[in-house]
């Protein structure tokens, strides 16, 4: 097996799943050499120190009566009841359209095979990024994107799923839009060349050792790639979410995600810069301090 640096691998949206059996990071990731053709399958790398990675090792190779062939887009992996879910977003051959579906597996590199039928975000919505949040009573939520792309300002929404997670086990509700939070520009998109684009991308849930609940997300500064930060005012899933003034990071780089290391240390991982095929992983120290989350000097 190959052992590779961050420079070496092609990925976008990283996910990190920080396993304590065996005190190694597992990344996976959008992994097609162009991610936005045919979709091949999933890969992922496995390290000790986020710097030196073995891999890649496929996790997930689509059947052939698969409902998707392209966009094959941002797994990430959880441990929920003793099994392991990947939360992924694919284009659905039936009627063209993004959605995330949730397969499963018994073992953390898989080979992963679906687990929802088919996507669990409404079918006929553009969605993608789905993440999954349990909350402090078990209940398990889908937080995801509507996309710009149908909505014109991009959307992150709420989804209650069913205990199993097999299926949604409530209609979704929108959180917010993109325009809410300060930070966002419009984004200019030839194909699309309307005035008020705004993007939502890539939600992720994470819990200070505070207890303060934050949601990062990405979106379009002057059209470069940002990635920002919200803040539960309850301190619930459901909000309300205040938006930070400045985005957490803003040079060309997003679809992150936060983790603790082995020592406890909060760190963003994120894909930049934001062109294929020069998408590398990129590790940022944070700083937590008076329920605040900001990067390390």
């Amino acid at each position: 097996m190959l052992v590779l640096k961050n420079k070496d691998i092609q990925i976008r949206d990283p996910f990190i799943y920080v396993n304590e059996n065996d005190r190694k990071y597992y990344m996976f990731g959008s992994t097609d050499k162009n991610i936005w053709g045919e979709g091949t399958g999933f890969d992922a790398y496995v390290s000790e120190d986020l710097e030196n990675w073995e891999g890649p090792y496929p996790v997930f190779r689509p059947a052939e009566d698969f409902y998707s062939d392209r966009n094959f887009w941002a797994p990430e992996v959880h441990e929920y009841k003793g099994k392991y879910y990947m939360f992924a977003t694919f284009f659905r051959k039936d009627n063209e359209k993004r959605g995330t579906a949730i397969l499963i597996s018994d073992n953390l590199l898989g080979p992963y095979r679906p687990h929802s039928d088919g996507t669990v975000t409404p079918k006929e919505w553009f969605s993608l990024d789905g993440t999954l949040h349990v909350d402090d009573q078990g209940t398990p939520w889908l937080i995801f994107c509507h996309e710009w792309v149908q909505v014109q300002d991009g959307e992150i929404c709420l989804l209650k799923l069913k205990d199993d997670l097999s299926g949604p086990a409530e209609e979704p509700k929108t959180l917010f839009k993109a325009s809410e939070a300060p930070w966002p520009t419009a984004f200019q998109d030839k194909k699309r060349p309307y005035e008020n684009n705004y993007v939502t991308d890539g939600p992720f849930i994470y819990k200070t050792t505070s207890g303060e609940l934050y949601m990062l997300w990405a979106s379009f500064i002057d059209n470069v790639y940002a990635q920002g930060l919200s803040k539960s005012v309850s301190g619930a899933i459901n909000g309300p979410w205040v938006h930070e003034e400045q985005p957490l990071y803003r040079e060309d780089g997003g679809h992150g995600m936060i983790f603790k290391t082995f020592d406890q240390k909060p760190v963003l991982t994120l894909h930049a810069p934001n062109k294929t095929p020069l998408e590398r992983p990129i590790f940022i120290e944070l700083e937590e301090k008076n329920g605040k989350l900001t990067v390390q000097k």
